[in-house]
């Protein structure tokens, strides 16, 4: 029996794997639900569309921003079984708010007043619910498990993640928006049951948790008074003193600080595709909504393969020596993508065509295949940086160190949805967005090598490290 088939039948593991997986399942099968009814169903026009595709990627990403590092102490200062269940909790309430969101868009209710506000609004909800989930479903497999089943337990997590990600987004694409509604009620209420089963991860430091802006206020100010001085808006202030304490701890270790700018600049890059992908699907190459889902499924398909691929190059060693190769790679396969989508042929008729169609198109191959070869490479470039994040550092500071990630990553994201939506807004045409982003590959190059020479110069200092390989 291998040892990943031995975790699977156990329930130190299967619930928490169970409970990721939907939670994963029910974020995509939400988002992009409301994304393609939105794009495809109420708007008519490439501008507003980008703009809404990167105001609704903006909102998503914002959580992770404010709330990460009170996510990341919370999760080394607390049970974090007992956050997974709460978290789980209030799932079920913005999946109710959700479904309504997506009722009153379908129904044609109060669209623009209502219903769009409000899927917004639960986007920012589930994202946030995500947000406290984050740094736990790493961090609480030490506790579950034994040394030599941890990496097991990861790769599980992370393809089950994969897995359901795909899930929810292919089915996003294809099923009606009723049975979307109806699709995430079930999918919260099972997760939340399979939360309950999870066992409980009492903390294991001594981290006390600080909030330097508000213990004045609760030493020395009425509750009346803390409300005249807007206590929410101090509470706010809190999380960016934590996140700049969080972030100035990684500072300290070069390698992770260069992993994590370099982590950061490729999803900065990520988000300006991920905002381009609907509108450069319906409007230049002529593509109903479940050819746009596929493209969010290559893009998936494409990390996970990278990932599997770079594991076989390095045999395990965590290093950057193929970092700088494979953003480089990534920039000539989206120089590509880029010249294949601007020579793709005008609809006489206008008429967006389904995959079993498109994909028959002369052009539906190489544009698919370019697609996937941004995807993989971007996976060998970005995957081994993560190891830099849980090899690197204290055994203790693992889930602020991931906080500390979350939190730049995220700013990257809501800057390249920004740079988006400011794109769009100033009228330079979708497709000519995406050389942008085979511009921005150099830096990310650039990034890359800049680590690798970190590594090196941390393993000629310390003999204990085995030397990367040139």
């Amino acid at each position: 029996m291998t040892t990943s088939t031995h975790l699977m039948r156990r329930k130190r593991f299967l619930p928490l794997m169970v409970t990721q997986f939907f939670n994963a399942f029910n974020d995509n099968l939400y988002r992009y639900a409301a994304l393609f009814f939105v794009v495809y169903a109420i708007y008519n026009d490439e501008s507003t569309e980008g703009m809404f595709s990167g105001f609704a990627s903006f909102i998503f990403i914002l959580p992770f921003v404010l709330f990460s590092a009170l996510a990341g102490q919370l999760a080394d200062t607390r049970d974090k079984a007992a956050i997974i269940r709460l978290v789980k909790l209030c799932e079920i309430g913005w999946v109710m708010l959700g479904a309504i969101g997506l009722y009153m868009a379908w129904m044609g209710i109060a669209v623009h007043e209502v219903a769009i506000p409000l899927l917004l609004f639960v986007t920012f909800l589930a994202a946030t619910q995500s947000t406290f989930l984050g740094p736990i479903k790493y961090a609480i497999l030490p506790q579950h498990l034994k040394e030599e089943e941890v990496l097991a337990g990861t790769g599980l997590v992370e393809a089950g993640t994969y897995i359901a990600i795909l899930a929810g987004t292919i089915l996003a694409g294809i099923i009606p928006v009723e049975w979307a509604i109806m699709g995430i009620i079930a999918t919260a209420l099972v997760g939340y049951i399979s939360a309950r089963f999870v066992p409980d991860a009492p903390p294991q430091s001594d981290y006390e948790m600080h909030f330097p802006l508000l213990e004045p206020f609760r030493e020395k100010t009425s509750n009346r008074l803390k409300r005249w001085l807007g206590y929410p808006f101090v509470a706010i202030a809190d999380q960016a003193v934590m996140s700049t304490r969080l972030i100035k701890e990684t500072t300290q270790n070069r390698e992770i600080w260069l992993a994590i700018i370099a982590i950061t600049f490729f999803w900065s890059i990520g988000a300006v595709l991920f905002v381009l992908f609907l509108p450069l699907a319906k409007n230049q190459l002529f593509a109903a909504q479940d050819v746009a889902s596929l493209f969010l499924v290559i893009f998936s398909l494409g990390i996970a393969i990278g990932s599997v691929c770079i594991n076989a190059l390095l045999k395990g060693q965590v290093s950057a020596r193929y970092s700088s190769i494979s953003v480089i790679v990534m920039g000539g396969f989206v120089l590509g993508f880029y010249l294949i989508a601007k020579a793709w042929p005008t609809s006489p008729t206008g008429d967006l065509l389904v995959w079993t169609e498109w994909i028959f198109e002369p052009l539906a191959i190489p544009l698919s295949l370019m697609l996937f070869g941004i995807t993989t490479a971007g996976g060998m470039f970005v995957v081994p940086l993560y190891a830099f994040l849980t090899t690197r550092c204290a055994e203790d500071a693992a889930s602020r160190t991931i906080a500390a990630n979350n939190i730049l990553n995220s700013l990257g994201m809501v800057i390249g949805s920004a740079v988006a939506m400011g794109l769009s807004a100033v009228g330079i045409p979708v497709v000519d967005q995406v050389l942008f982003v085979a511009v921005l590959t150099a830096v990310s190059a650039w990034l890359g090598w800049l680590l690798f020479r970190a590594e090196r110069e941390a393993a000629a200092s310390d003999p204990a490290k085995p030397a990367p390989a040139e």
